[in-house]
């Protein structure tokens, strides 16, 4: 039997919303051992001048716990 736990991620990209999901990824990966999975829960958009400056995620991490 294995037990998931589920842990909030925010990170941001000056790219795209994929980048920032795959940093955000990338970056929790080096902490959490055996993620499985995730799911966007909210997106958002910094904006300077009419453009767009920064793209943001809130994202739920899922990773299975080791004894």
């Amino acid at each position: 039997m294995s037990v998931a736990k589920v842990t909030e991620i925010i990170a941001s990209s000056e790219k795209s919303f994929d980048d920032a999901m795959a940093a955000g990824i990338k970056r929790a990966n080096q902490t959490l051992r055996n993620i499985r999975g995730a799911w966007v829960k909210e997106m958002k958009v910094d904006c300077e001048n009419g453009k767009i400056t920064t793209y943001r995620v809130t994202m739920k991490v899922t990773f299975i716990l080791t004894d």
